[in-house]
């Protein structure tokens, strides 16, 4: 059987690009791996893979979702699950992308969503709680304001008797290898600012002024970079440059956001990319694959 591939890494870094190669040289189709790329409506923002970009490589879940519904990462599993068993079983290789780390745990290892909600309700105050979760765990990074995490925190341990970190990991439930992009962060941060630039010239202003008129204020519209940032600046509440600064400034929180999330939840080789020799990169990681 195909070994599934993953590509990750921060925004910027290249990982749409690395997926179209690859999917040349490994017969291969792409899985949108974005939790924004899934709704219709937003292409700019969300740095959307383009029809000319595609090359005529398939590509799944993209577009797909009414900005006006809900989409989950549970409804992402078993979405991304259904394309992964379908492309396999036409010999080809899956390969999925993106910088939603979550939406890729949850389809490549058996991550239960039972225990991903609390249901148990707490009367005790905040504090109250977080003394209870210190005495259990005083090394706890969960963060005294953080109801939510706290209470399924507590929840689990009235449940079963275990703290939730005692929880066995979660394991493999296909064959896969995660591939990793990085740069320097002097880079990074210099490509980030130059791709919103990008954007703005593509019509970035013009597509978050047409979600603003509709008057669209779900999660679809507010979870991207670059809309809410912008609506600020349709209400009046700061200049346009104030906008641009705030969606770059953003991004470069965004990226550093993401390398924290791969480094510390997932097993990922990293390559540097080669920004002024791209085929360099692709044929570094395509090697790679090929021999493991």
């Amino acid at each position: 059987m195909k070994k599934i591939i993953g590509i990750v890494g921060p925004t910027g870094v290249g990982k749409t690009q690395l997926s179209i190669e690859l999917a040349k040289k490994l017969d291969g189709e792409v899985i949108n791996c974005d939790s924004t790329q899934v709704y219709k409506g937003l292409a700019i923002a969300t740095a959307k893979v383009t029809e000319e970009e595609m090359e005529e490589i398939p590509h799944h879940l993209l577009s797909f979702q009414e900005l006006e519904e809900d989409y989950t990462v549970y409804d992402f599993q078993k979405d991304a699950r259904a394309c992964i068993e379908d492309i396999l079983k036409r010999g080809k290789t899956p390969i999925l992308v993106g910088g939603t780390g979550l939406y890729l745990k949850a389809v490549l290892y058996d991550y239960q969503f039972e225990e991903q909600e609390s249901t148990v309700r707490y009367n005790e105050s905040n504090e109250e709680l977080y003394e209870r979760i210190l005495r259990l765990d005083p090394q706890t990074k969960i963060h005294k304001n953080n109801r939510r995490r706290m209470e399924r925190y507590l929840s689990y341990y009235d449940e079963t008797g275990k703290k939730l970190n005692e929880k066995e990991k979660a394991k493999k439930i296909y064959d896969f290898c995660l591939i990793g992009l990085t740069t320097d962060r002097e880079t990074l941060y210099e490509r980030i600012n130059t791709r919103v630039d990008k954007m703005l010239k593509q019509g970035l202003l013009k597509e978050a002024e047409s979600l603003y008129k509709r008057n669209i204020r779900t999660k679809a519209v507010l979870t991207p970079i670059g809309y809410k940032e912008l609506f600020a600046y349709f209400e009046g509440n700061c200049s346009l440059e104030e906008s641009i600064a705030k969606i770059k400034q953003s991004s470069r929180h965004y990226a550093k956001r993401q390398y924290t999330w791969f480094h510390h939840q997932m097993d990922v080789t990293w390559f540097s990319v080669s920004f002024k020799n791209f085929e360099e990169t692709v044929e570094e990681v395509y090697q790679y694959i090929t021999k493991i």
